[in-house]
């Protein structure tokens, strides 16, 4: 940044071309292996993310040391295997930085420092069951990355409806912004939840059940074609897409 703002200064470029430059310059290519944008939490308010599971390695530890070096915003990976985990904390080491994981949600925070701030809000995270809190987690940590305070209940399905509606009034007391519902079998409990509140339900399905419903698919189907408005949903097992959209409303508002 510094090189082109000197050249704009002595007359090598005009003022479009410096513009051009410096908006290239917002991604950093690693070893030809992966482009970052290393702009993206002053774009967005949220900072890059490294989804873990299909890359190599060598390859992941490439763009985790890099980045590192190169930015100074945390960096998130997602679905990542203890395995993995103690391995990069191996490689890089502990001292380097501060490596928070959660090992149930599988998804790892590198910072350099941790800020402690006021919640900018408060968000709602629920579980039909105990299979589904993974998923929850993954979103909580998001949640909590952006600024914002995670109320969760967890295990409180249409199995046991009894359970839910003592859950959902503390959190609409509390004054929850957005609601995160986690479901997987027939995916039933965003539709519930929709019924009874307010403010946005983001319907997480997650690949929790048998037969038919084995994979998540009649979760999805089943949210998607929810008759309660005010419902939006990701994609199955996507906590962390979940939660980003949970703060993108939180901050729109």
């Amino acid at each position: 940044m510094k090189d082109i703002l000197e050249r704009l200064v002595n007359g090598e470029l005009n003022v479009d071309e410096a513009e051009h430059l410096l908006k290239a310059d917002n991604i950093l290519e690693f070893d030809n292996v992966a482009k970052f944008d290393i702009k993206r939490n002053e774009r967005t308010g949220f900072p890059e993310a490294v989804f873990s599971p299909s890359k190599d390695y060598e390859d992941l530890l490439t763009i985790i040391t890099n980045y590192l070096e190169r930015s100074n915003d945390d960096l998130i990976i997602t679905k990542l295997s203890q395995e993995r985990y103690e391995k990069i904390l191996k490689d890089i080491g502990e001292d380097s930085h501060i490596f928070d994981y959660n090992r149930r949600a599988q998804i790892l925070v590198i910072r350099k420092e941790i800020a402690k701030k006021e919640p900018i809000a408060k968000i709602g995270i629920i579980t039909a069951g105990t299979s589904d809190i993974n998923i929850a987690e993954e979103a909580r940590v998001i949640v909590e990355e952006g600024g914002c305070e995670a109320i969760t209940s967890y295990d409180i399905g249409v199995a046991g409806i009894h359970r839910l509606f003592p859950q959902i009034a503390h959190m609409v007391k509390e004054g929850v912004r957005v609601f995160i519902v986690c479901a997987g079998m027939e995916g039933a409990l965003p539709s519930v939840v929709a019924g009874l509140v307010d403010v946005p339900v983001i319907a997480v399905p997650t690949s929790v059940g048998y037969g038919v419903g084995e994979g998540g698919r009649v979760a999805l189907d089943a949210m998607l074609q929810s008759c309660a408005p005010g419902i939006a949903v990701v994609n199955i097992d996507n906590g962390f897409g979940a939660g980003v959209f949970a703060l993108t409303i939180v901050n729109s508002g």
